[in-house]
């Protein structure tokens, strides 16, 4: 099973720059995407897949859809939590044996002011994960807003204590490992440097490498066994993010 996650800043926007080429060329099973920045209404049709969008309250913010091409058992939109669910940033969506959770991490902002909020949101999502990873395995994807080690940026000593390298928020994200989680590209790539989902737009930073690995798959350990590929694909463009892939057995 071919799985892929995109944060497409905008898909109205990505739409122009090839996402349907894409989509056919890849023809993956299922396919995540954060930041959507629109309203169901606005989606264009997505052919061959069930379709699933949970969008924000907030119109051209956030959001995120699920598309797949197997029917799920149920699908889910949020955390359960009025305090998390107003932003369409999680969908779950349940197979036979798995969970998918597709999220996009609230951003910490700059000078750190949502950061409160940010750690409010990780505790939240972490008993979540964890309480479907009780009925069965989960996967989870997305952009979860954060380099967890100093290999998954190119400037961790200029970046420390900035949105998505803080203490706090890669703390958070060691605490989501710790609780049975893997995270696919690492253990398959230990050391690999220079592996990077975002770009900013500013300073040529895409043609200069200088990025952060912020997208990620994580998958309860007991199904780590079944992962077979685990890829960032970073010669898709289309924007800020390049999408990443998981293939399970």
């Amino acid at each position: 099973m071919k799985l892929i996650s995109w944060n497409v800043n905008g898909l109205r926007a990505c739409v122009g720059k090839g996402f349907f080429d894409f989509l056919a060329a890849e023809n993956p099973d299922i396919m995540c995407l954060q930041e959507t920045k629109l309203q169901p209404e606005q989606a264009p049709p997505i052919e061959g897949y069930h379709e699933y969008w949970y969008s924000a309250e907030k119109k051209g913010y956030s959001g995120t859809a699920v598309f797949s091409q197997p029917e799920p058992i149920s699908v889910t939109y949020g955390l359960g939590i009025d305090a998390h669910d107003h932003e369409g940033r999680a969908i779950t969506a349940e197979y036979p044996d798995f969970y998918l959770v597709t999220a996009y991490t609230p951003n910490a902002q700059n000078e750190l002011k949502r950061l409160d909020y940010r750690m409010e949101w990780e505790d939240a999502f972490r008993g979540y994960v964890c309480a479907l990873d009780q009925k069965k395995p989960v996967v989870i994807c997305g952009d979860l807003n954060v380099a967890h080690q100093e290999i998954d940026l190119k400037n961790p000593k200029t970046n420390h204590q900035n949105a998505g390298f803080t203490d706090e928020e890669r703390g958070k994200m060691t605490e989501l490992l710790e609780a049975g989680f893997a995270d696919t590209f690492r253990r398959r790539n230990p050391d690999l440097t220079g592996a990077y989902s975002w770009w900013s737009y500013r300073f040529h930073a895409r043609e200069k490498n200088t990025g952060w690995r912020i997208d990620y798959f994580l998958v309860s350990e007991r199904l780590m066994p079944r992962v077979r590929d685990a890829k960032i694909l970073s010669d898709i463009y289309g924007s800020d993010h390049c999408p990443i892939l998981l293939e399970l057995e």
